[in-house]
């Protein structure tokens, strides 16, 4: 692993300063600096080498609006790499957010091309499925498909976080799929 040393850390707010100046070369050694860094942190978080570069590339354009903004050029460092983090974060959840977008789409379609007759009796294992979740999670089926009430309406109705929301749908979704399997 590749450290700072600390004439490192007083060139690389040195080069920030040319930078915020208008010395465009000083922005090229940045990015010979960092950039693999960039590009690792955010390989760490998503797991996706064109998407750590992708995210990289994006931090960058920001560092680039931003960094005249930054009070302390010896904190360039840190937060630039908190750009690259939040930028790879965000990725990430949206991602997730697809995938679940998908996923509910898939079962919709699933559920409009059986025959009509099949309609009901699909209905009717569902039915039975959700009764043998724990309460806790037939309460966010029920608010988050038949009332439509978004991850944070559900946990203020409930006075749970939105993200213990989000995770007792997950696992209600994940039960009701190896129950409707059998």
């Amino acid at each position: 692993m590749f450290f700072m040393h600390k004439n490192d850390h007083t060139e690389a707010s040195e080069l920030v300063r040319q930078y915020v100046l208008g010395n465009s070369e000083a922005l090229t050694q940045l990015v010979k600096r960092f950039h693999k860094r960039f590009c690792n942190h955010a390989y760490y978080i998503v797991k996706d080498v064109e998407v750590a570069k992708d995210i990289a590339q994006d931090s960058w354009n920001v560092i680039m609006n931003k960094i005249s903004k930054l009070q302390d050029p010896t904190q360039f460092k840190s937060w630039s790499l908190r750009i690259v983090h939040r930028k790879a974060i965000d990725w990430t959840r949206n991602r997730l957010k697809q995938q679940q977008q998908n996923d509910a789409y898939q079962v919709t379609k699933t559920i409009h091309e059986l025959p009509s007759t099949d309609y009901s009796q699909v209905k009717q294992q569902l039915r039975s499925a959700i009764q043998e979740l724990s309460i806790h999670h037939q309460q966010v089926i029920r608010l988050f498909y038949v009332d439509e009430y978004s991850l944070k309406d559900i946990a203020n109705t409930l006075q749970i976080s939105e993200g213990t929301a989000k995770s007792r749908l997950f696992h209600a979704r994940e039960q009701l799929k190896k129950q409707l399997k059998k």
